[in-house]
């Protein structure tokens, strides 16, 4: 009789044990499950350094929230492109986003486009950091469209590839030769002017053709890796004077934002921040790559120190940015000539 008592206590024990591991189980699961998880946005490829970043930015911010927030990136424009994506942002139907800000809710939005603004990289760290005079005025223009700026992503430096070669480049008081296509953006016809070339606004489908046929003699608004992807078997020369700077904002939904706890909002900003300084040195790293395989295909680099490109920023801030006051609205480039502009 105590024999069966006691295998009766054992099998009812063992029930209880399995059930306890059972219940802690569930638990374990329940608290690995994340609270939310956030949509991603980005507009170039998947194997572009620029979703690699976010890939890192988002494993970064589930880590740092032990698992509360997931993110879940879709390069390659899969939700839209990024004229669709800020509107889907606003509404708060996706909920982060790496890629261009669309002016037509500000035109003020444009200003992180403007030229002239870092002749090198390190330049570029401080016009761009977060808590720099650029970021600030851009998230207060964001914010009151429904989006939350976290920081900007850099591409790569901008300059100039030409067929020909350009006159006295670093001068701005000199015609430069050539007639160089320009991008259809005031800020970009008017700095081309103020360096001292003859522009040409052509289609960027069209671009390619226009340097073969004599249409044009050189383009800027590229990065040395477009330039080098697109136009190596057309251009001879390429000069880094980096006048300009391709670049995306990072960011949010409001609503997201509104939603996230005050410990995970620290989080998420601090991932961004570190995010924009990282997305520099890469851009100097991946533009120095493109620059070197230019140069092995046998295209003439020109590369410039920040003391021999002030010239050419000097006159830029000068003629160009007063231009842009119908654009931005009167003062803001006044504003920006005192805490942007190149001084020395």
């Amino acid at each position: 009789m105590r024999t069966s008592k006691n295998r009766t206590s054992k099998v009812f024990g063992g029930i209880l044990l399995i059930a306890a591991l059972f219940v802690a189980c569930m638990a374990e699961i329940a608290s690995a499950a994340p609270e939310m998880t956030l949509r991603f946005s980005g507009q170039v490829p998947s194997d572009h350094a620029g979703t690699k970043l976010m890939n890192e930015m988002a494993r970064d911010i589930e880590k740092k929230t032990n698992g509360r927030i997931a993110v879940k990136v879709y390069p390659s424009n899969q939700l839209g492109d990024y004229e669709v994506v800020n509107e889907e942002l606003i509404r708060g139907t996706v909920d982060m986003a790496m890629m261009s800000i669309s002016s037509r809710f500000d035109p003020r939005l444009e200003i992180t486009y403007t030229c002239g603004i870092a002749r090198d990289y390190e330049e570029l760290k401080k016009v761009f950091a977060t808590k720099g005079w650029l970021y600030k005025n851009m998230e207060q223009w964001e914010d009151k469209i429904g989006i939350k700026l976290l920081g900007f992503y850099i591409e790569g430096a901008i300059s100039l590839a030409s067929v020909r070669p350009i006159n006295q480049p670093l001068n701005p008081k000199v015609d430069k030769g050539v007639l160089t296509r320009v991008p259809g953006m005031e800020t970009y016809k008017t700095a081309g002017e103020a360096m001292g070339f003859r522009t040409i606004t052509i289609p960027w489908a069209d671009t390619r053709h226009a340097l073969q046929t004599g249409a044009c003699d050189a383009v800027i608004g590229m990065t040395p890796q477009s330039a080098y992807a697109l136009l190596k078997d057309v251009i001879k020369y390429y000069y880094c004077t980096n006048y300009s700077v391709e670049n995306f904002n990072i960011m949010m939904s409001k609503k997201t934002w509104q939603k996230l706890k005050p410990q995970d909002r620290k989080i998420v900003a601090e991932v961004c921040g570190r995010a924009t300084i990282r997305s520099v040195e890469i851009a100097k790293n991946e533009d120095e790559k493109a620059l070197k395989l230019m140069e092995r295909h046998g295209i003439k680099v020109y590369r410039y120190k920040p003391s021999d490109l002030t010239p050419l920023f000097k006159a830029i801030a000068t003629y160009s940015w007063p231009r842009l006051d119908a654009r931005f609205g009167k003062g803001l480039m006044a504003e920006m000539k005192k805490n942007v502009a190149v001084k020395k």
